[in-house]
């Protein structure tokens, strides 16, 4: 890529050798545990800590009753198998490196020892103490050692969070904390207890080292949130399976590993011994038959499965995931109570080692998770809101329904017709209810009764598979709805309504018209679209209509009547002065609502003074070799798309108000084929500003951009936004573009040259200053200034030169001007809280 028009690309060579001057204590911790694997004999072993390594290993056994004072230290640097070896070389090269890249390399290194040495003494300390007088997790670990360089890396990270933009601070310890929890509640070993300690001192040390100063909370995104809640959701999912990791663990929630553990018996023989004399063993060991076998194994996963399927639809913000992920959880509080009797298990087991107290205890943590994980949801449902067209959840139910149905009925027929081929002997009934106990996970069957089991090869492979069949179906066809998105339009009405866009009308804002939340009127012979949405029975449209021109009235006033029979109050949002003529022979009032700046990239130039600052600006750019890149998000690499989410998210997690829509497009609004990304990168290869721009056309050719999307990466230069619009309008000019429009400025009014010269102000109030609506508005622009900065917006496109072409509402009546008001309010503000307009408030009182 060249400079001026590509990013330029660093060598491999050149990243690597930038990767070794910024993270070398992260490199050098990665061969320092190589070698002590290797020299200390864990690299070639497989299973816990080895004897020969014992002596560098800290627990209470070795720290306190041997006096082994060192190894709190040793045991940061030395990995007690292959497997802690590999996670910790790739932690350390990627995870310990963010942290030294945040912190510096000094820093890290203090973080990395303060944080895991006292981890690992006050663990210590906690264990011996606690099994002193019969705690139940300190006496089950008190004789465990610990090797495990991951806790310093644990503690280090969460140390460098402190150092993070806000964005990464949030992300780092939310994901941090909730895999270290999830790891301590499912394995519970004292290796996830000392990382659990670790990121709490990592968090007390980052406020030391910012010298006290203790970060406030940032707002997320509504992507940024549906993902973090997606992820949590996810870490959760997979905490059963964490509990099978050696060595075990005591966690709280350690017994769920016996649903995947349940000892092998032989079915023959177990069959035969039942079915011949039914003894009191015979239910348990017909439990533990029934549960053989690759198909019991795959139900006994379903929760996981299901979790990690509710975890890929909160991401895409799907309200049905949201419903899933609160049934599944409500699910997994029955769990511990009716696990095969492996709660009894391990409850006996455990109350042999401490009071009954402490055992409920440890048996109602086991609620803990999914009652935390259906509160998370509930909290935040706002985020997710995105639901399904009818026909597909009818075809969803179709689907699933009948899979449910044809396998339900199959095995129940070749059952019944072999009823007297059961272990014990079955009756229709107990036929009946083994059919539902068949799409049932593992886990719940001891709360179903005494399981019958089939010795006929047909019917047992019908019990096998039918229930894994049913939740695959369920699974795809969820995937599938998950994808089927409820707009109020089709994909055909979107086709059309770009046709029309490229055929010319809608003005330089027409394509916000393809957005979601925009419905679509056409007119009967197709020619003729508006764009618009409906919000407490007003209906209001986005820009122009997109008509030929000479049609005009003619498309308005058949909207107007579609309105009319649909009970709506039209409302006609950032139309330009061309369509004023048509309100006012329909005798609607109209009031402008902002000024858009256009510029004129054929008569573009940067000569004279009043283009010296964005001039200064441009030659800055050029000077500090700032690229360009003209591009769509589908042509651009993972890396450079993950940078713009980055800053985007940055630039959202900064501002305590909710994040407006409407006219004003995110992060998804960039992914539009027709859209144009125009982006700004330093030397190196990093970002330091990303623009959008929507096309306007005339008979299929692009004659104008719009820009929508500016954000700025921190750091960046000074003046980047002006270079990228400069750079962006030369480029313009170069392809022919008539018209570079820097959008509206809601709010806005253009100044009094431009005023005069225009010949504004006659009319109504011509001589009497402004109207009384102008003052309205006026005190809106300054009152809103300190939240969204219109002004300042407003201004800044000033340094163009551009001139202004004012926007106007026009509504049919004054006195629905109030509902007016609290549509359009919703339109920006859809998914604003009660809390997010308090902080508003608080902003504009400020």
């Amino acid at each position: 890529m060249s400079t001026g028009e590509t990013a330029r690309r660093p060598g491999v060579g050149s990243a690597l050798a930038r990767y070794a001057r910024v993270a070398p204590a992260s490199i050098a911790l990665a061969v320092v545990v190589l070698a002590t694997s290797i020299a200390t004999g864990t690299l070639w072993s497989v299973a816990a800590v080895g004897r020969p390594a014992t002596v560098w290993a800290a627990g209470v056994t070795t720290t306190l009753q041997a006096g082994s004072w060192w190894t709190p230290v040793t045991a940061l640097f030395v990995p007690e198998d292959p497997l802690q070896l590999v996670a910790t070389v790739l932690l350390s090269l990627t995870v310990l490196a963010a942290a030294e890249r945040l912190l510096g390399t000094a820093r890290t290194v203090f973080a990395f020892l303060v944080t895991g040495v006292l981890a690992v003494v006050l663990g210590v300390l906690l264990q011996a103490g606690a099994a002193s007088i019969g705690e139940l997790w300190a006496k089950a670990t008190e004789f465990d050692v610990t090797l495990d360089p991951t806790i310093g890396i644990v503690g280090a990270l969460i140390t460098a969070s402190a150092f993070a933009a806000s964005l990464w601070r949030r992300r780092i310890r939310l994901l941090t904390f909730s895999v270290v929890l999830v790891f301590v509640l499912y394995n519970g070993d004292q290796n996830n207890v000392y990382r659990l300690i670790a990121a709490l001192l990592g968090l007390a040390l980052g406020v030391i080292l910012r010298r006290g100063s203790i970060r406030r909370l940032h707002r997320s995104s509504h992507q940024e949130t549906r993902t973090l809640v997606a992820g949590i959701v996810a870490i959760t999912a997979f905490g059963p399976l964490l509990a099978l990791l050696p060595p075990g663990g005591f966690g709280p929630l350690s017994f769920v590993a016996a649903l995947f553990q349940q000892p092998a018996v032989d079915v023959a023989q177990v069959l035969s011994r039942c079915d011949t004399s039914y003894s009191s063993n015979c239910r348990a060991e017909l439990l533990l038959v029934s549960v053989q076998g690759p198909g019991a194994l795959l139900l006994s996963v379903l929760p996981l499965a299901l979790l990690l399927l509710t975890a890929i639809g909160l991401r895409r913000g799907r309200r049905f995931a949201l419903v899933l992920g609160i049934v599944v959880n409500a699910a997994m509080l029955v769990l511990p109570f009716t696990a095969l009797g492996d709660i009894t298990v391990v409850a006996d087991d455990v109350s042999a080692l401490g009071p009954a107290l402490e055992v409920l205890l440890w048996l109602l943590a086991a609620i803990l998770v999914p009652v935390a994980s259906i509160a998370l949801l509930i909290a935040t449902r706002r985020q997710f809101q995105l639901r399904s067209p009818r026909d597909a959840f009818v075809r969803f139910g179709i689907v699933v329904v009948c899979t449910f149905g044809l396998l339900a009925l199959a095995y129940l027929v070749a059952a019944l017709s072999s009823l007297t081929e059961f272990v014990p002997d079955a009756t229709v009934a107990d036929v009946f209810a083994s059919t539902l106990r068949r799409f049932v996970p593992a886990g719940f069957l001891s709360a179903l009764g005494t399981p019958i089991i089939p010795t006929a090869p047909v019917v047992w492979l019908l019990y096998q598979w039918v229930g894994p069949a049913f939740w695959t179906v369920f699974v795809f066809a969820t995937l599938r709805l998950y994808r089927a998105s409820f707009t109020g339009r089709t994909v055909a009405d979107e086709e059309h309504f770009r046709a029309l866009l490229r055929e010319g009308g809608g003005g330089t804002l027409g394509f916000m018209g393809t957005w979601p939340g925009n419905v679509y009127w056409f007119s009967a012979d197709g020619e003729a679209a508006v764009a618009y949405r409906v919000i407490n029975g007003i209906a209001i449209t986005l820009s122009d209509p997109v008509c030929p021109p000479g049609r005009a009235q003619r498309t308005i006033s058949e909207f107007v009547q579609f309105c009319d029979v649909n009970s709506w109050v039209p409302v006609f949002y950032s139309i330009h002065g061309e369509y004023l003529p048509v309100f006012e022979a329909l005798g609607w009032p109209t009031m402008s609502v902002g000024e858009e700046t256009l510029m004129h990239p054929q008569t573009f130039d940067l000569v004279g003074k009043p283009w010296q600052k964005v001039r200064q600006a441009h030659n800055r750019g050029i000077k500090a070799r700032i690229s360009t890149l003209w591009t769509r998000w589908d042509d651009l690499s993972p890396l450079i798309q993950t940078q713009i989410t980055a800053v985007s998210e940055q630039w959202v997690s900064e501002k305590e108000l909710p994040e407006m829509g409407f006219t004003l497009g995110g992060i998804a609004e960039l992914k539009d084929p027709d859209v144009r990304l125009y982006l700004a990168f330093d030397p190196d290869g990093g970002l330091q500003a990303v623009t959008s721009w929507l096309p306007s056309w005339r008979d299929g050719r692009i004659v104008g951009w719009t820009i929508d999307f500016m954000r700025r990466a921190d750091g960046s230069m000074s003046g980047i936004m002006e270079f990228v619009i400069a750079s962006a309008a030369q480029r313009m000019r170069d392809e022919g573009v008539e018209v570079l429009s820097l959008s509206g400025a809601p709010l806005a009014t253009k100044p009094d040259a431009d005023l005069a010269a225009a010949g504004e102000g006659e009319g109504e109030g011509d001589g009497d200053g402004p109207t009384a609506m102008d003052r309205v508005l006026a005190f809106l622009a300054r009152t809103l200034e300190p939240a969204y900065g219109f002004a300042s917006l407003f201004s800044f496109k000033s340094k163009f030169n551009p001139t202004y072409e004012t926007l106007y509402l026009a509504y049919p009546d004054p006195l629905a001007l109030p509902a007016i008001g609290n549509a359009i309010s919703r339109a920006y503000l859809p998914d604003a809280n009660a809390r997010e307009y308090v902080a508003l408030a608080r902003t504009l009182v400020r």
